[in-house]
């Protein structure tokens, strides 16, 4: 088979449209549609339907998408130099995907050692609002930051450092003029950070083999409206304690350890497979392992 069908293929596919393929590999649309028509006879399907004006995938069509793109961007990594980069000459904007607990560490540093490394890049930072793997496939989101919690073959995830968890309270709370007990901590009225808006979660699975419960007055979908809604009443809430280091002392804010063994948060990376081999890319994710490495040594030390 030509291996150039399988470039002309994984454009049909990405695109969608024989115009845009065409485009993307510099050829004219007869030819593109040459091709198409050649790939058809070779695969014994026709890959892309008409549907009012514009083309559809076929469900075999589907099933090439992922692993024609990863055989193309294998082939391209393979014939590219993996020659280091120099950030000082790079021009380039990064989409960087993260959750607000995430920027409140990663933000400020970040931004410095790319204004001081590499003074042509430009960072865009977008909420974790975006279907992960979608906007990570489509080049929306160049790199994803924070807990990845889609897992499948579309998607590279590199696992950085874990976090663990704590209470966070208003400096005056009662619950902190003495030790927190289980009982004394099961008591106090609760705040949960979720996007999902849910109430329950590991805390009431460690609570109930206590024999005991909790009051979640409300939930909230950042961790910094919790702390802000923290600091201005009786609740507590769960915390990440490095990823909320820095905000607590200027909120008047202080971290205390629940009384419960929780598992650690996992903070990693994601980004599509054919950015792997692309020196840019790998000098960004280098950087912002290096910066979440140095927050997290900082924090145990």
């Amino acid at each position: 088979m030509d291996m150039n069908l399988l470039v002309a293929l994984d454009a049909l596919l990405d695109t969608n449209s024989v115009t845009r393929a065409a485009e993307r590999l510099h050829t004219s649309a007869p030819a593109m549609s040459r091709t198409l028509a050649r790939l058809r006879r070779v695969l014994g399907d026709p890959l892309l339907v008409r549907a009012g004006r514009s083309l559809v995938p076929t469900p075999r069509a589907l099933e090439l998408r992922y692993e024609v793109s990863l055989l193309v961007e294998q082939g391209r990594a393979l014939l590219t130099p993996r020659g280091t980069i120099d950030p000082g000459v790079l021009k380039r904007s990064f989409a960087v995907q993260a959750g607000d607990m995430v920027l409140t560490e990663l933000a400020a540093p970040l931004l410095a050692a790319v204004r001081a490394q590499a003074p042509g890049v430009t960072l865009r930072f977008l909420p974790d609002t975006l279907e992960g793997t979608a906007a990570l496939r489509d080049g929306r989101v160049d790199i994803e930051v924070g807990v990845i919690d889609h897992v499948d073959p579309e998607t590279t995830v590199r696992r950085v450092i874990t976090d663990r968890i704590i209470g966070i309270a208003a400096a005056d709370h009662p619950l902190l003029t003495d030790r927190v007990t289980v009982a004394r901590f099961a008591a106090a009225s609760h705040l949960s950070v979720s996007r999902t808006g849910a109430a329950r979660g590991p805390i009431d699975d460690r609570l109930a083999l206590h024999g005991r419960t909790r009051r979640v007055v409300a939930t909230v979908p950042t961790l910094t409206t919790a702390l802000f809604a923290v600091r201005a009443s009786d609740l507590i809430c769960p915390g990440p304690a490095m990823l909320s280091r820095s905000a607590l002392p200027g909120l008047g804010l202080c971290a205390f350890e629940i009384p419960l063994p929780l598992p650690e948060v996992a903070i990693g990376m994601a980004w599509h497979p054919r950015n792997t081999a692309d020196s840019g890319h790998r000098w960004l994710r280098e950087l912002i392992a290096d910066l979440l490495t140095r927050s997290a040594e900082s924090d145990a030390a």
